[in-house]
């Protein structure tokens, strides 16, 4: 099979198993596991699996002390942060409402590119970021009772602030990974960023009555700690090195698609018209921005 195929599977089968990680994380939080301590479990699981992976095929170890703050600043964006408010704000609002407010990551990224990296705002750029923050607005307004969520606006705002930082991350890691590989740039962001989530989530993760567990509770575990964060995380790097960033990232439109399949299927959520009409918005805000950015 050549390796551009494989790397178009690999990335397909991470954004599935993001999809489905919505629904999963949800039936575990905060029922029989809090989401600072289910933080901590994700964290350094794949932290532990990143070193391994070192330790089978070792390589360039180190980073430049130049590159030390970048590397704290991308630990805090995209781990610490990201991680933190993810699984928050999912345990409070529903998984279509996360799966959907998600996809407002690659509008972030031009906003902090045209902060950080002085990149032009033209009028049509501006036309996609306005499409899409009015989609993102439509699912915090129209915040209907579900059995899903507890507390949906405090949960959306929770999953949007993730995907600021998440954004953030994504300007930021840029240099680092143009001077290592994208493996080496993980496994220090995760390094760096399990010193912060393990001091806060470790109450709650020491509070964890393990024996509650039910067989299904400890498959969706292992679910999320090693399919949704390292072997994800995993995938998606492999389709960054063979197929590039912008094919990779392209794929992200397929979360809410798996994420609302398993959500109605296995949570009795519903999928209304709000809800498409966000949709929509929110994927031709994306599309025109990223479809500007590939014609300058």
């Amino acid at each position: 099979m050549p390796s551009k195929t494989r790397a178009h599977i690999a990335v397909l089968a991470a954004n599935f198993i993001f999809g489905v990680n919505f629904s999963t994380v949800k039936y575990i939080t905060p029922s029989v596991i809090k989401p600072f301590g289910l933080n901590v479990c994700r964290v350094s699981i794949s932290l532990v699996l990143f070193w391994i992976l070192y330790l089978l095929k070792p390589s360039k170890a180190g980073i430049a002390k130049k590159d030390i703050p970048l590397f704290i600043l991308c630990a805090i964006t995209g781990v610490a942060i990201n991680q933190l408010f993810f699984i928050k704000g999912l345990s409070l609002t529903t998984s279509i409402h996360a799966s959907l407010l998600s996809l407002s990551t690659p509008i972030i990224v031009t906003i902090v590119a045209a902060w950080l990296l002085k990149e032009n705002l033209t009028m049509f750029k501006l036309t996609g970021l306005a499409l899409g923050i009015s989609g993102a607005g439509i699912l915090i307004a129209k915040r209907a009772s579900a059995n899903t969520g507890s507390n949906i606006l405090l949960g959306d705002i929770l999953v949007i602030i993730n995907a600021v930082s998440y954004g953030f991350y994504f300007v930021l890691v840029r240099p680092l990974m143009q001077r290592y590989t994208p493996l080496h740039v993980i496994r220090w962001v995760f390094t760096l960023g399990a010193l912060i989530i393990i001091p806060i989530g470790w109450n709650q993760f020491s509070a964890t009555d393990w024996t509650s567990f039910s067989l299904y509770h400890w498959l969706c575990f292992l679910f999320v700690t090693l399919g949704a964060t390292f072997l994800a995380y995993l995938f998606n790097t492999y389709g960054v090195s063979t197929l590039g960033p912008s094919i990779t990232g392209a794929y992200i439109y397929t979360q809410p698609v798996f994420a609302a399949i398993i959500a109605i299927l296995f949570l009795g959520e519903r999928f209304d018209m709000y809800k498409g009409i966000a949709a929509v918005l929110i994927l031709a805000g994306v599309y025109i921005v990223n479809m500007k950015r590939k014609a300058v």
